[in-house]
């Protein structure tokens, strides 16, 4: 084994993921914390740099020593170090789709709040994040040097408590709240002016790591957060290996491309090693290849990534998320490292077998199947909400996206609505779920939807128009003049005395049909048709003419009832009758 290889192999690598509101101050944070700053690090963006805002993840590390609570059961150090990789995701409300593709990475989340501003709409919807991404938090409480001294101590144990109070509801109950102040004095202060309660926080942050589940085997999956060229040796791209692991000579792919290319060499924090695996951060270098490109995005395995077209997600609505989800509407989805408009269709399970979601989205109790049946729902159905909290019955959504996305089975899925104004005080993460099944084909719709099995049941109300035996009637009003009722033969009805019957044919032009009765009417009902027909004949005799169509009479006519359901992607849209 090379010493490269070695070294690598005894430094842990922990990704905390900074996130909080715009202005919160993270980026200061993150820059008091570090020592090695990566390349995406401190905002190369020209637009940030002039709005001093993040606008692409950021990437900076600093090591410390191994602590105590990671010894192995042996009592030996699995590793010589810990290195903090920070990931600095932007505050910015229209900024969530970047968040969301860096939350995936995280191992820590630390919520930057404003000391005094508090919770802002963004906090909330970074915590929402945390809450589907990531099993831990710390809170820190950021430019305390801004409270007057007298008043600092009180202030910072009032937004402490609130802060518990808010996140009490949350995963992150009874997490740690620290109060620093990263960059005394603001942006415009002199370097000299030391950070304050850092030192703190970095003990903090040690006692909070765990060893991650890392797993080299499987195939690779890197997201990419930067690619640039360095002369004479080739084209780097930067990011972090969400699964798998790689090696020099090993052969990846970047799909969106459909590009293959070699690894020619491979570098963590500016140091070569041979190869690296799941969570670690790193630089790899291929050659012939232009970084312009590709700035972010996806590198995996050869044909281990799908290209969907369309795909069915388990479904859960986000609690804060106030609008109603209806079908038919478009949403932005982010799924793997994309967001992309989606037409999303709503179903559940047959009202007879509604079943509550467990709480975790990803262990559906009842897997999907593409051999069961599926109720066709208007909206996302809210579960019973009267006796404080009733789960949400299981459901699903089949989401059809604008342009095809790039992603690995079972990620995560959520979707927003980002066009939402982002100064309103709303949030704008609507539902999450798993991606359980992907379509392939750009023709999905005939080829794989027709398999997908929900329906709608449909019923239609007529009047019985007159008996003309003991086993047939005459009906009307159930059709429209222009309907073909030659689909409607053989179809079982009932009619409101209890009798059923079949539908044998059309009689006449406008929409009358003859119905056959097996068993034969009850003589209750014939009495019951033959007086709402005497005193329509009595009309007639009266009024000259009396309208064949209205009986004119106090006694309820008889009705048919016709029940049926229909398949919502059959392209033979035939009725089914159970």
């Amino acid at each position: 084994m090379t010493e490269s290889a070695d070294s690598r192999a005894k430094t842990l690598n922990f990704n905390i993921g900074v996130l909080g509101h715009v202005d919160s101050g993270k980026t200061s944070l993150a820059r008091a914390l570090s020592s090695t700053a990566s390349t995406a690090a401190f905002d190369k963006n020209p637009q940030s740099r002039e709005r001093g805002i993040t606008l692409d993840l950021g990437f900076s590390s600093f090591t410390v020593g191994c602590p105590d609570h990671l010894l192995d059961t042996t009592g030996q150090r699995p590793y010589d170090s810990l290195q903090f990789t920070l990931v600095d995701c932007p505050g910015h409300a229209s900024l969530i789709r970047t968040i969301i593709g860096g939350a995936q990475i995280i191992d820590l989340m630390m919520l930057v709040v404003d000391v005094v501003k508090g919770v802002q709409t963004q906090t909330a919807e970074c915590l929402l994040i945390g809450e589907l991404t990531c099993p831990r938090m710390v809170v820190v409480l950021n430019k305390v040097d801004l409270l007057p001294p007298n008043k600092r101590q009180s202030a910072i144990e009032k937004m402490t408590k609130r802060l518990h109070k808010t996140l009490e509801s949350t995963r992150f109950k009874e997490c740690p709240v620290i109060a620093v102040a990263a960059k005394p004095g603001g942006p415009e202060a002199p370097e000299t002016e030391e950070p304050q309660g850092v030192p703190e926080l970095i003990e903090l942050l040690k006692k909070q790591t765990y060893l991650p589940k890392r797993d080299p085997k499987g195939d690779l999956l890197m997201a990419v957060d930067h690619c640039f060229s360095i002369r004479g040796q080739g084209t780097v791209m930067t990011g972090t290996i969400l699964q798998g692991s790689l090696a020099i000579n090993d052969t990846v792919e970047i799909p969106v491309l459909k590009v293959t290319k070699k690894i020619k060499s491979v570098q963590m924090f500016r140091k070569p090693v041979s190869g690296a695996m799941q969570g670690d951060r790193v630089g790899i270098c291929v050659t012939q290849f232009d970084p312009k490109l590709l700035e972010r995005g996806l590198v995996c395995t050869p044909g281990s990534l799908r290209t969907l077209f369309a795909a069915i997600i388990s479904v859960r609505k986000i609690g804060y998320f106030k609008g109603s989800l209806a079908t038919r509407a478009k949403f932005h989805i982010t799924v793997g490292h994309e967001t992309v408009m989606a037409k999303v269709t709503f179903f559940g399970l047959p009202p007879a077998e509604h079943k509550p979601a467990p709480s975790e989205p990803s262990s559906l109790e009842t897997p999907f199947t593409f051999e069961r049946e599926y109720f066709y729902q208007d909206e996302y159905v809210a579960g019973q909400r009267e006796e404080a909290s009733g789960p949400d019955p299981e459901q699903w959504a089949l989401l059809e996206f604008e342009r095809p996305v790039t992603c690995p089975t079972l990620c995560l899925v959520i979707g927003s609505k980002l066009d939402t104004d982002i100064h309103a005080n709303a949030c704008r993460l609507a539902f999450q779920g798993r991606l359980l099944h992907g379509f392939e084909d750009k023709s999905y719709a005939e080829t794989a939807l027709p398999r997908l099995r929900i329906y709608k049941t449909k019923h239609k109300e007529g009047q019985v128009e007159r008996v003309t035996d003991d086993y047939s009637l005459i009906g009307r009003s159930l059709f429209k003049k222009e309907t073909n009722l030659q689909l409607f033969v053989g179809l079982k009805v009932t009619l409101s005395t209890g009798e059923s019957g079949v539908i044998e044919g059309g009689f006449g032009q406008s929409g009358k049909f003859k119905i056959r009765v097996q068993e034969g009417l009850r003589p209750e009902t014939k009495q019951l048709l033959s007086s709402t027909s005497k005193k329509k004949g009595k009309g007639c005799s009266k009024g000259g003419q009396a309208s064949e169509e209205e009986p004119k009479s106090d006694s309820q006519p008889v009705s048919i009832h016709l029940h049926f359901k229909r398949y919502v992607f059959d392209p033979h849209k035939k009725m089914i009758q159970s």
